[in-house]
């Protein structure tokens, strides 16, 4: 690659009409690629001002037919005084890369305030303009979108200065989601041009592209942005797979194109059912083709591109796909209605496949123009989600923008998300591996509340996740749920759709357990429950334990006693082991742990073998004046209607309080009902287990014991 040109060849080129295979009409798919030098300096107008920004007027015109230019003249004489002087390494002028990302940002249809703060978004960071100059000139909305792009310096910073860049982006992006818009569309010409570093900085930088811009675009819904950066970073950090996908497309370009006649056909049946509607080959880019050939093993001559149908109305979706799937066969498993249920980045589409009479399958796209325009620029196309009702200025509907927060009718509940956990975060390096992480996650889910909101979390989220993101700490205290009226355990994976209620302890210094952690989806939860664990350090096998109140110091010793156990080490506090939960008369010994905690455990626990192995030496405990106790039984039945009921009534009949139980799934008729309950006295858990074992069907019950480990 190139300084001058510096995005792959071919990449992209765009939708064609299937009558006329060999030449362009219209523009159905933003077209990105004609930035050139000459294209962006032009001879004087007859003001003396450098026509330069003719070209991204021309763009901005052709969606915004009324746009007052004259803001933008004026952010661009700003811009090229400010730059005056300086180069770009690839030794133009540095003033061609904001008009260049600027450029961009017009044929995706920005709004004017978006596009003055794009020529203007290097001036601040590198040139002697203030922020205050900014604000004076261009007024609140355009200083704020530009301070949200300007990076942090290193000086300060150091090594946490990309890190908090982004951080600081993502907050403004979360009150203005035009900030990120510009950065992507920054990183964009950046990469176009980065031939001209060294080849380990572009691998670092198309690292960072791939794995932060490139899932934003996506969330963002700026298809064109994406597909354009995937392709430059697949050519820079895969370059041996990008030649060999390239050479592929080009073979396949060189022969004919079935999915022209597949398309003729297709215009043929929409004709003559009178529906109105453009027929459009959409070739796939790069890394689409690469990805379709690692999933299908061997492409076929339909995979180089898909057919892109775009009508008028909504219900004219539906008449077309009821047209392709009667004249043509349906591959039903290909089928999938976006337009019904939107991805979580605005995208709405039907997608459907059909095999021809030859046996040949092609992929087919069904949209309006507007859900196509929203397709490929994502949140650009909205133009400015701020402006008011009754027509008022961006600037006039946005004068508040330094001074507290908008309420954005754009921000998707990924962002909101990510601007909660942000906060939990303040090392640099957990920011930056925890935002590469939840970006990762690239589809969404939508739960239920029991109360009748809703949850937006990652696919593949479990109920620890949901837990966290209804409650916050407070989900600390979480015991169980139900999932569609079923009792489930924590580490249930939820779908799209479910109903979720969560079951919380009444005891508030109830905390979790390690293994939430591997439960744990989205970076909420997993720093919340870290940081519980990282404030009440102890040892593995008692993090579930029961914390009880201790008693003042008694006698020289200053024995601590909780939970009717006495221990003889100075200033304990006392614990009950949850993997046991030892009840008096038991056997009992203790072991001290990080935190000057003793925490006891009955003398056959697989805990207590375990520690007495690897050399560490037990704490004397005794069992003092008893009180109520808590004890975890495991009921063992066969599986059968209304067992949890029945089980349940009884202990309450029995006077015992179910602190938290679970349910494992059955296994071959047979289920195994786990409760933790609070018993006002030791001496009635024997009579209270003889009666859960004569409920109809539970041929067992036992204390929980922790399974010894090899």
């Amino acid at each position: 690659m190139s300084a001058e040109a510096a995005s792959p060849e071919g990449v992209s080129p765009g939708p064609r009409p299937v009558d006329n295979p060999g030449r362009r009409r219209g523009r159905a798919r933003i077209d990105l690629r004609r930035i050139g030098r000459a294209a962006l300096f032009g001879p004087p107008s007859r003001s003396g001002l450098p026509d330069a920004i003719g070209h991204v007027a021309e763009a901005h015109r052709a969606h915004h037919p009324d746009a007052d230019l004259t803001v933008l003249r004026r952010a661009y004489v700003l811009a090229e005084s400010s730059h005056r002087g300086q180069m770009r390494k690839s030794g133009e002028p540095y003033i061609t890369h904001p008009l260049a990302v600027t450029l961009i940002l017009a044929e995706l249809g920005a709004e004017t305030t978006t596009l003055t703060a794009s020529l203007l978004h290097d001036t601040v960071e590198d040139t002697e303009v203030t922020l205050d100059q900014v604000r004076r000139e261009f007024g609140d909305e355009v200083c704020y979108l530009v301070d949200g792009v300007t990076k942090l310096e290193k000086v300060d910073y150091g090594a946490a200065a990309e890190p908090e860049t982004f951080r600081k982006m993502l907050v403004a992006t979360g009150d203005d989601v035009r900030v990120m818009s510009i950065k992507l569309a920054d990183r964009l010409h950046n990469m176009r041009t980065l031939g001209v570093m060294r080849p380990e900085k572009q691998a670092r930088i198309a690292k960072v592209t791939r794995d932060v811009l490139i899932p934003l675009a996506e969330r963002l819904g700026v298809q064109a942005l994406k597909t354009e950066l995937e392709d430059l970073v697949f050519a820079i950090l895969h370059p041996d797979e990008y030649e060999r996908t390239r050479a592929l497309i080009a073979a396949e370009a060189s022969g004919g194109d079935p999915l022209a006649a597949i398309g003729d056909g297709f215009r043929k049946v929409l004709r003559e059912a009178g529906i109105q509607a453009e027929v459009l080959i959409r070739p796939r880019h790069f890394v689409s083709v690469h990805r379709v050939g690692i999933k299908r093993g061997e492409l076929r001559p339909t995979d180089f591109g898909r057919l892109l149908v775009l009508v008028g109305e909504d219900a004219d979706c539906y008449a077309v796909l009821g047209e392709l799937h009667t004249c043509f066969t349906p591959v039903i498993s290909e089928f999938k209605d976006f337009i019904a249920a939107p991805k979580f980045n605005l995208y709405q589409s039907l997608h459907t496949a059909v095999a021809g009479p030859d046996g040949a399958v092609s992929e087919v796209l069904i949209r309006t123009h507007r859900m196509h325009k929203v397709a490929e620029a994502g949140v650009i196309a909205l133009g400015n989600p701020y402006a008011s009702a009754e027509g008022a200025q961006p600037a006039e509907a946005a004068a508040d923008t330094a001074v507290g927060e908008r309420v954005d009718p754009t921000r998707p509940g990924w962002l909101s998300r990510l601007l909660a956990w942000q906060e939990s975060a303040p090392d640099p390096d957990t920011f930056w591996s925890t935002l590469r992480a939840d970006l990762a996650q690239d589809r969404e889910i939508t739960v239920f509340r029991a109360d009748g909101g809703t949850l937006g979390l990652p696919a593949g989220a479990s109920c620890v996740d949901a837990a966290y993101a209804q409650h916050g700490d407070e989900a600390h205290r979480c015991i169980g749920a139900r999932v569609n009226g079923r009792l489930v355990t924590l580490s249930t994976a939820l779908s799209d759709g479910d109903i979720v209620q969560l079951l919380l302890a009444q005891d508030a210094a109830s905390g979790p357990s390690p293994d939430w952690l591997d439960h744990a989806l989205t970076p909420t939860a997993r720093i919340a429950i870290s940081g519980w664990l990282a404030e009440h350090p102890e040892d593995p096998v008692a993090q579930e334990a029961a914390p009880r109140p201790s008693s003042a110091a008694t006698g020289a010793a200053a024995r601590r006693a909780a939970a009717g156990v006495v221990a003889g080490l100075p200033d304990a506090t006392v614990r009950l082991a949850g993997c046991c939960t030892p009840v008096p008369p038991d056997a009992i010994t203790g072991f001290a742990v990080r935190g000057g905690a003793v925490t006891v455990h009955r003398e056959g626990c697989a805990a207590v073998v375990r520690m007495r192995g690897s050399g560490r030496a037990p704490v004397q405990v005794n069992w003092g004046e008893t009180g109520d106790c808590r004890v975890t039984l495991v009921a063992e039945a066969f599986g059968r209607p209304q067992l949890f009921a029945d089980l349940t009534e009884v202990i309450a009949t029995a006077g015992a309080a179910v602190v938290s139980a679970t349910v494992e799934p059955p296994s071959e008729q047979r289920v195994r009902h786990t409760y933790t309950l609070q018993i006002a006295d030791a001496a009635e858990l024997p009579a209270l287990m003889r009666t859960m074992r004569d409920v109809p069907g539970v041929y067992d019950v036992s204390r929980a014991q922790q399974p010894a480990t090899a």
